[in-house]
């Protein structure tokens, strides 16, 4: 394929991308760079039977007039990422030469609310991602062995937690997990403590967020993985059986290495789902114990009458930096893997 003609296949992604990744991105960059004007206040004065006082109140028209003179507010910099309610750079300094201990340290980095979102998100992300490679190939597997006649409803059962929508799956087990619920209810039955709430207790939320998020996905991972069951080659697994390799040798020297490539793939795409959590924090309304860094940018953006832009736009960065650094190790073994094989 000439040069030209590869220009032209590829022309049209290249401007998809550019239309609907890149630009958006640069867009969020610049808006991160401003903060909204401050209400312009005036003094009014309010005159009655026993006489007159005065309020501050908010000019309208001059506040919509500064908004329509700078769309983007004015330009701040790099303020609003090290500001308290992101990096806080000085509030860590002042954390680090004020605290005693590292423990005290720690707890004062973790009452900053974007550390403790990131805290949240890291521990899903890496709480999920293992568990929905590990559950989702040993389904594939299992499945794969099934008779013919079962392979098709097993597949379908497997396949439910994908058919439910995010939101709705996370009220259910919200629900299910209540007082009233069932599993609520057989915890406070088997424990004999008719006060056990599974939502009062941080810990027991963020557990209950992450085993969610392991069953929402695992379905992806069960599917990836048993497609790829269906081309390893029967002629080596038959070798390897002939030369008394064992079910698990089996595996572990012909599937997996098989399979490397779905491997990575899946790890990329849950790298990225998961360290972009909303969902279930929303459904199981666990603010109060658990944020991410997603659900900061919809708290910014569902301020009340003041939506705050350059709050949300500045998060947005610095999560797709998180993403960025999360890929970075997989992308460059992959790099790696792939100019071995070239040479």
């Amino acid at each position: 394929m000439t040069h030209r003609s590869f220009f032209w296949f590829v022309f049209p992604t290249l401007s998809a991308m550019m239309l609907f990744i890149a630009l958006p991105i640069v867009s969020v960059l610049i808006q991160s760079l401003h903060v909204e004007h401050e209400q312009v206040l005036v003094v009014v004065e309010s005159c009655g039977p026993f006489g007159c006082t005065q309020t501050m109140d908010i000019d309208h028209e001059a506040t919509q007039a500064l908004r329509d003179e700078q769309p983007l507010g004015r330009f701040n910099g790099l303020n609003t990422y090290i500001n308290r309610s992101h990096l806080a750079f000085a509030d860590i300094s002042e954390a680090w030469q004020t605290k005693a201990t590292l423990t005290e340290f720690v707890q004062s980095i973790m009452n900053l609310p974007f550390y403790r979102a990131l805290a949240f998100t890291l521990t899903y992300t890496f709480g999920v991602t293992p568990f929905v490679l590990v559950f989702g190939l040993a389904i594939a597997v299992g499945v794969n062995n099934l008779p013919k006649l079962f392979k098709g409803p097993t597949i379908f059962c497997s396949l439910l937690p994908m058919m439910v929508t995010p939101l709705v799956g996370a009220l259910t087990l919200f629900w299910m997990v209540d007082g009233d619920g069932v599993i609520g209810a057989t915890l406070q039955y088997l424990f004999d403590d008719p006060a056990l709430s599974l939502k009062a207790s941080a810990s027991l939320t963020w557990i209950m967020l992450i085993v969610y998020g392991i069953w929402s996905s695992i379905p992806f991972s069960f599917i990836v993985f048993y497609a790829g069951l269906q081309t390893v080659p029967k002629d080596i697994l038959e070798a390897a059986m002939i030369d008394g390799a064992t079910k698990w040798q089996r595996m572990w020297h012909v599937v997996v290495p098989h399979l490397m490539p779905l491997l990575i793939f899946i790890t990329l795409i849950q790298l990225m789902d998961n360290f972009r959590v909303l969902e279930p924090i929303i459904g199981f309304s666990a603010q109060a114990h658990a944020t991410s860094l997603s659900f900061i940018i919809f708290n910014d953006l569902n301020e009340s009458g003041y939506p705050l832009f350059a709050s949300a736009a500045a998060t947005s960065i610095l999560t797709i930096l998180g993403v960025a650094v999360l890929l970075t190790p997989v992308l460059i073994r992959t790099w790696r893997d792939f100019h071995r094989k070239s040479h």
